[in-house]
């Protein structure tokens, strides 16, 4: 790169030498612009390309989905159970819900204890 340099310098001379240089980064900024403009349209036109030979091939290939088929279920759900409930509930018949009360009453939060003090 110095070699370069001093052999511009030597053949241009030192008047010419700046002049020269900005004439050569306008080229080059010019020559990079081009190119990059040449390459984005080169990649526009492939992709293009690829969703035309997308569109061909979705075109072409058939729609028709296979006949449905009839599935059976997992498992076979338990007749009468339609939710939770107590053992009691799920194993009697359909007709006769054995209703039983909760064991425990529901628990009510107590007011907390006022502390008391004893400074008079």
């Amino acid at each position: 790169m110095i070699f370069l340099f001093v052999l511009a310098l030597v053949v241009v001379g030192p008047k010419r030498l700046p002049g020269l240089a900005r004439q050569m980064g306008k080229f080059m900024a010019e020559f990079k612009r081009a190119s990059n403009e040449f390459k984005n349209q080169f990649e526009t036109e492939i992709m293009n390309i690829e969703l035309e030979e997308r569109a061909k091939k979705q075109a072409e290939s058939p729609k028709v989905l296979p006949p449905e088929e009839a599935r059976q279920p997992p498992f076979t759900p338990a007749a009468g159970v339609v939710g939770r409930g107590s053992s009691n509930q799920i194993s009697a018949p359909e007709t006769e819900l054995v209703v039983t009360p909760d064991p425990l009453p529901p628990h009510e939060p107590s007011a907390p204890a006022k502390p008391t003090s004893t400074d008079a």
